[in-house]
C-alpha cells in the first residue's frame, strides 16, 4: 500500500508538468536499447563494422525526429553539414623492451616494467622515448591553482628533468584545506598532473602510487598503462603529453627519496601546505630506452540539431557515447560481443527520445543539440575531440547534459550526477527535481574522482557548465535496499563483461520519468537569457569567466 501511494503521489507530480513536458515512451526506450545492443551491432567498437551499423542507425534516428544535421561543414559549404564529426585518433604501443636504470652515488638498479613502474607509450609524437641521467624533481601535488592561491612549482624550471608528483589533492590525507577536503578536483586527477607538466616542458611526470589516494591498488595501474594507449590527434601533442608518462611504485619512491637525502613522509607533509617548493633529489637519476609505434585512424561523433528561433548560435548539448568494447576475450559461456546494454545504450535510447520531443516540440529560443560521442572507453577521447575542436563556440554553450549508463528498471526517489561539482545547473536540476518529488543524492565517493570520468568533462574543464546525470539509487520499489542490489551485480557481473546485455523484463519507466526531468533542465536552459556558471570557488570558473565578452 505504501508504495503504491508513492507512485500515485510520482504521478500526480508528473502529470502538473504535462502541459509543458512530453511523455516518454518506455517500450522505445527498450527497443533503442536491444536494437544497439543487438550481436548484429558486434559491441560498438570504434573503427569496425560495428560503428558503421551504429552511426547509420543513429543518422536515421536523428532524421526521423526531425533534428537538422549538426556535425562537420560539407566540402566547399559554409553552413550545410554532414550528420558526424571526423575523430581523428591515435593508437600507441610500446615496441621492443622498456629498459629503465636509476643511478645514484652506489651504482645502478634496473627497473621492471609492470613492477615497479607502469611506463605508458608515449603520445607525444616520438618514435622513441630515449634519454639518460635525467634528474628527478619532486613537485609535491604538481598543484597550480590561482583561483586558490596555490603554486607548487615556484617558478621552477622542469626542462630536462622528470617530475615526481603526488596522486589526489593536499587536502586528501588530513580532509581539510584549500581543496574541498576529501572530495578530488580536478587538480587531484592524474590527467592534470600530466598535462601539467607537458605544459611546463617536463621531460616526463612520474605519478608516486597509493591506493588509498589514488581509489585503486597497483594491478588496475598496470593494466590501465602498460598496453595500448589511445588519444585525439592533436596539432600539438606535446602540450598535452611529456615524451615519458608513468607511475611509481610507492615503496620504490620512498627509497629514492632516501638515496637523494630526503625524507619522503616529511615532504609529502610540507606538499600539503603553500610553503611548498620543488624538491630536487641530488645524486639520483633515472635513464629510459623503449620504442613507440603510433598509428592513426578516423571515427565519427554523431550530431543533430534543432535551431533556435531567436538565439540559434546559443547552444544547449545533451551528449551520450555510443561506443563500446566491440569484440573482445570470450567469456565462460564462450561470449565475445561485448554488447555494452546498460554501458551506454541506455544512454544513446535516453538521447534518442529527448531528441524525438524536442523535434515534435516548437522551437526554442536557442539551439538544441545532441551529440553522441565515440570512444569514450578509450578515455573520452570523442568527447575529448569536440571540446577541442567544437561543432559550436564552447563560450556560447549555454550548459551540457550528458547521459551514460542510466537504470533500465523502475523510478527511484533520488538522482545523481557524477562526481561532486560546485555549478548553477546542478542547483537548477535540484530545483527541477523537487516538483516530481525527487531529491540529490550525492556521490558517496567524492574522492575517487567520479566528475572526471565521464563525458561532460572535457567542456567542464574548459569552463563549459557541465553535469553526467545517474540514475537514483532508493528505488519506489524497494528502496536503497534494492537499488544497491542491482548495481552492486551489475558492477560485479555485468559491467564490461559479454554479460551486459539488453533484457526483456526491463521496464524503462524510472529512465522514461527522468527523461521528464532531462527535458525541462534542458528546455529551461534553452528559453532563457541566463548563463549558468561555476561557483566561485571552482577551479573552471575563471576559464568560463574569460570568455563572458563572447557571450551575447
Amino acid at each position: 500500500m505504501k508504495n503504491t501511494m508513492l507512485i500515485c503521489s510520482l504521478l500526480a507530480a508528473a502529470s502538473a508538468h504535462a502541459a509543458t513536458v512530453p511523455e516518454f515512451d518506455a517500450k522505445r526506450l527498450s527497443q533503442d536499447v536491444k536494437v544497439l545492443a543487438s550481436d548484429e551491432f558486434e559491441g560498438r567498437g570504434p573503427n569496425t563494422a560495428g560503428e558503421t551499423k551504429t552511426v547509420a542507425f543513429l543518422i536515421e534516428q536523428f532524421k526521423a525526429a526531425g533534428l537538422q544535421p549538426a556535425g562537420d561543414l560539407l566540402k566547399g559549404q559554409k553552413t550545410l553539414r554532414s550528420w558526424t564529426q571526423d575523430v581523428p585518433l591515435g593508437r600507441f604501443e610500446i615496441k621492443g623492451p622498456v629498459k629503465l636504470q636509476v643511478h645514484d652515488a652506489k651504482g645502478n638498479q634496473e627497473l621492471k616494467q609492470g613492477e615497479d613502474m607502469a611506463v605508458r607509450a608515449a603520445m607525444n609524437g616520438s618514435k622513441k622515448v630515449d634519454f639518460r641521467n635525467a634528474p628527478l624533481v619532486f613537485v609535491g601535488y604538481g598543484v597550480n591553482a590561482p583561483e586558490r592561491k596555490w603554486d607548487d612549482f615556484k617558478g621552477f624550471d622542469l626542462r630536462g628533468k622528470l617530475a615526481v608528483v603526488l596522486i589526489n589533492d593536499p587536502d586528501f590525507e588530513t580532509g581539510v584545506g584549500e581543496f574541498g577536503g576529501k572530495a578530488m578536483t580536478y587538480y587531484g586527477r592524474w590527467t592534470y598532473k600530466y598535462e601539467e607538466m607537458a605544459r611546463r616542458g617536463a621531460l616526463g611526470t612520474i605519478i608516486v602510487h597509493e591506493t588509498a589516494p589514488a581509489s585503486y591498488g597497483w594491478p588496475t595501474v598496470k593494466n590501465s598503462n602498460t598496453n595500448v594507449m589511445y588519444d585525439i590527434v592533436r596539432k600539438q601533442p606535446a602540450l598535452a603529453h611529456a615524451p615519458m608518462e608513468a607511475w611509481m611504485q610507492r615503496e620504490l619512491v620512498v627509497d629514492l627519496f632516501k638515496r637523494g637525502g630526503q625524507d619522503f613522509e616529511a615532504l609529502k607533509k610540507l606538499a600539503q601546505t603553500r610553503n611548498f617548493k620543488p624538491v630536487q633529489l641530488q645524486g639520483v637519476t633515472l635513464t629510459a630506452s623503449y620504442g613507440v609505434d603510433a598509428q592513426t585512424s578516423v571515427s565519427k561523433n554523431v550530431a543533430g540539431r534543432v535551431l533556435g528561433s531567436s538565439h540559434p548560435e546559443q547552444t544547449v548539448l545533451y551528449s551520450a557515447h555510443w561506443d563500446h568494447l566491440g569484440v573482445g576475450l570470450p567469456d565462460a559461456k564462450g561470449d565475445k560481443i561485448y554488447n555494452g546494454a546498460v554501458d551506454n545504450a541506455t544512454g544513446i535510447a535516453a538521447l534518442l527520445e529527448l531528441a524525438r520531443a524536442y523535434g515534435k516540440a516548437a522551437a526554442p529560443q536557442r539551439s538544441v543539440v545532441f551529440l553522441a560521442v565515440t570512444a569514450e572507453e578509450k578515455g573520452l577521447l570523442g568527447s575529448e575531440y569536440y571540446a577541442a575542436y567544437p561543432l559550436y563556440p564552447l563560450a556560447e554553450t549555454v550548459g551540457a547534459i550528458n547521459m551514460d549508463a542510466l537504470s533500465p528498471y523502475g523510478p527511484a526517489r533520488n538522482f545523481t550526477i557524477s562526481g561532486s561539482a560546485k555549478l548553477d545547473l546542478l542547483d537548477q536540476l535540484i530545483a527541477k527535481a523537487k516538483q516530481l518529488d525527487m531529491v540529490y543524492a550525492a556521490d558517496p565517493k567524492p574522492e575517487a574522482g567520479h566528475f572526471f570520468r565521464s563525458d561532460h568533462f572535457p567542456l567542464a574543464k574548459r569552463g563549459v557548465p557541465a553535469i553526467s546525470y545517474g540514475s537514483g539509487d532508493d528505488w519506489i520499489d524497494g528502496g536503497l535496499a534494492a537499488g544497491h542490489k542491482s548495481e552492486d551485480d551489475y558492477v560485479s557481473n555485468n559491467y564490461h563483461q559479454p554479460s551486459d546485455e539488453w533484457k526483456a523484463d526491463w521496464s524503462f519507466t524510472g529512465m522514461a520519468r527522468d527523461l521528464g526531468l532531462l527535458y525541462g533542465l534542458g528546455r529551461d536552459l534553452a528559453e532563457s537569457k541566463d548563463w549558468p556558471n561555476w561557483a566561485q570557488d571552482a577551479e573552471f570558473r575563471a576559464i568560463r569567466d574569460a570568455s563572458a565578452s563572447k557571450r551575447r
